[in-house]
């Protein structure tokens, strides 16, 4: 007998018939003798519904036309996964299994006061591991919690995962596995390259840069939490057929695992290939070449909540000026020349060039620890296909480089094949 978290995604979720598939998953592993809970996000779709209906609400008197209570905006929006909860409990009632809808202040997960994008601070497990030892169900709403003024609060898009795995860690779960519509996490997405290959394993610090660079299969607070707490985590179909052979092997079920990198016997040079699209540059041409001219640039930027990727510093030759350079989201544009623009008599640049529709596209693999000559193939393998690099970054396990946009896909397929990811 082992106790398994499981969580389901709004596809997975998206109207009564796939709640009642949702229910069948949940009562195989009951049947086996599992301690089981469940969290669930929204039905598809329905979040977004939620928040446009607050966007078209009139704003405060006098407040900025994007301004509203972050407190009833989470009131709002939460309540997506309290329908699904219920619903859920009462499919699997009505398949005789004891079930028991939680909602995430009855828990309590409790958050910190950051309504809107919240961060987990602790989860009490104590009941639902009791009710658990008892052979109920509990099915939590995900995404959301209790903050520290006593009002509901939510994770930002994507909590139900960091839900998941922080429940999984408060109960001591065997395994939490996240149900998605994909059936597991790939060497790189499917739909650019047909080659792709299903991961039996990846390693935690692995996931956590393809959640980073563009992979959507996981949030990357979930993998982060996952990682903290060596959380054994599986990413599974929740369209495969509840009771299918091999579904309920408790120990290599099908999927992919995320786990230590202790667990991976064979470990890839190079794991996956990601990708995020709709980056954008932006250069500050002849700054002075002296102390703080760094603080000066991005401590602006990070209080206006602008995230800078990739950055890159050209020094001319007497030493005295310097170019820099660095990626922003494409949507942060504006803002962020806004910025640079209030703060030029400061930072002392001459001119700011901007250019978007740029991609990332990034090679990740625990293995380049220890290979020379990783990023010297990728860029053998791009020069050759006529693609110009305009950036560069690296870390110890992976490579990211910034192109234009319209290669993006031949970028793609190029590095997943130069690496043999394309081979079974």
């Amino acid at each position: 007998m082992a106790r398994i978290v499981m969580k389901f995604g709004g596809t997975s979720v998206a109207d009564l018939d796939r709640i009642k598939n949702v229910a069948r998953h949940v009562k195989r592993e009951v049947d086996a003798g599992h301690e089981v809970a469940v969290v669930v996000s929204a039905m598809s779709g329905k979040t977004n519904e939620l928040v446009g209906w607050v966007q078209n609400m009139p704003k405060v008197a006098g407040a900025d036309h994007s301004i509203y209570d972050a407190r009833e905006y989470d009131a709002i929006v939460a309540s997506g996964e309290q329908v699904t909860s219920g619903l859920l409990a009462i499919a699997l009632q009505a398949m005789g299994i004891n079930a028991r809808s939680w909602q995430g202040w009855q828990i309590p997960i409790r958050t910190d006061n950051a309504h809107g994008a919240a961060r987990i601070l602790e989860i009490e497990g104590t009941e639902i591991i009791r009710r658990m030892g008892e052979g109920q169900v509990a099915v939590v709403a995900g995404f959301q919690g209790l903050g520290p003024d006593n009002r509901l609060s939510t994770l930002g898009r994507g909590g139900s995962d960091t839900s998941a795995v922080a429940i999984a860690a408060a109960v001591k779960a065997d395994r939490c596995d996240i149900y998605t519509d994909v059936d597991g996490v790939y060497t790189t997405d499917p739909r650019i390259e047909p080659k792709a290959r299903r991961l039996k394993k990846i390693a935690f610090e692995e996931m956590l840069e393809m959640a980073s660079l563009g992979a959507k299969v996981l949030q990357v607070r979930s993998v982060e939490l996952a990682m903290v707490f060596k959380v054994r985590t599986f990413v599974r179909s929740s369209f495969e057929d509840p009771d299918a052979p091999g579904m309920g092997d408790l120990l290599n079920p099908p999927g992919t695992l995320i786990c230590d990198e202790e667990e991976i016997v064979e470990q890839e040079v190079v794991t996956g290939i990601a990708y995020a699209k709709d980056e954008a540059q932006i250069s500050l041409r002849r700054l002075a070449d002296r102390p703080g001219v760094s603080a000066a640039i991005f401590g602006p930027l990070a209080e206006s909540h602008i995230n800078v990727d990739m950055i890159v510093q050209n020094i001319s030759e007497d030493g005295s000026k310097t170019d820099m350079t660095f990626t922003v989201p494409s949507g942060d544009v504006e803002k962020a020349l806004r910025v640079l623009g209030d703060n030029k008599d400061k930072i002392g640049y001459d001119v700011v060039q901007n250019e978007s529709g740029l991609v990332k596209v990034s090679v990740i693999g625990i293995g380049m620890r220890s290979h020379a000559g990783v990023a010297a193939t990728a860029f053998q393998a791009l020069a050759e296909k006529g693609i110009n690099i305009k950036a560069i970054t690296t870390s110890e396990i992976k490579i990211s480089i910034l192109i234009d946009g319209p290669y993006a896909e031949l970028a793609v397929r190029t590095l997943h094949s130069c690496y043999g990811l394309d081979k079974s």
